[in-house]
């Protein structure tokens, strides 16, 4: 059997990455990217729509867009940190997969896992929770079911959950406690969820005050 992929979650806020191909598939990796902050660059003699709408709204915005209506140029994908390539023409996803592989460049060449050094999972998000389901490229559909299955599951305000914790962590490190002093599974199998999932944000957020203030103030003890 194959060594399992090592799963990993990347920042590529103002970091270069190259999307090869303009089409419908293309259009969707440009979007997740530029939604996660990169500077993305769209290389293809012809663009979906959709990439035109995205390019438009960048130039209002911050310009970290940028389309080039040609065709690739054989080892271009050296220049960048993450390449993805989507042109459905073979020949081309597999010369700039083996541009950026021979460059050290992660690469994910769509719909052709042998080319892959790195596999896009299906992503459910909510605030700053994202849960990923990868099958290591063997079936994109069943990604996306699992995926809408475990979204449905966790329910809504899982956001909010994520940023009542996140508080109560840097509440923590403001008395000088390490945010491992209060028993967060403990609190997660409690009621806390249940509180957060009805929207009694206020009740959540006291419970995680009293967590809080029990672990700083046991420190205090002699």
């Amino acid at each position: 059997m194959p060594a399992p992929p090592y799963p990993v979650v990347l920042r590529v806020e103002g970091r270069p990455c190259l999307v090869v191909g303009g089409g419908p598939i293309a259009a969707r990796k440009v979007t997740d990217l530029f939604e996660c902050g990169a500077d993305v660059t769209v290389v293809a003699p012809d663009i979906d729509p959709s990439i035109e709408a995205l390019e438009a709204s960048a130039e209002q915005h911050d310009g970290r867009l940028q389309v080039e209506r040609r065709p690739y140029r054989a080892g271009e994908a050296a220049g960048y940190r993450l390449v993805v390539t989507a042109t459905g023409i073979p020949e081309v996803d597999r010369r700039a997969a083996a541009d950026a592989e021979s460059a050290g460049i992660w690469v994910n060449s769509a719909d052709d896992a042998d080319h892959c050094t790195f596999f896009l999972p299906s992503v459910h998000r909510e605030g700053a929770v994202s849960v990923s389901v990868s099958t290591g490229g063997a079936s994109p559909a069943l990604a996306a079911w699992l995926r809408r299955r475990i979204g449905e599951s966790l329910g809504p305000h899982l956001g909010d959950l994520a940023e009542l914790l996140e508080g109560g962590r840097a509440a923590l490190r403001t008395a000088g406690r390490p945010t491992s002093s209060v028993d967060w599974t403990a609190l997660l199998d409690g009621q806390l969820p249940v509180l957060v999932r009805d929207g009694r944000i206020d009740e959540a957020r006291a419970v995680i005050a009293g967590a809080v203030a029990e672990a700083t103030e046991g420190s205090r003890r002699p």
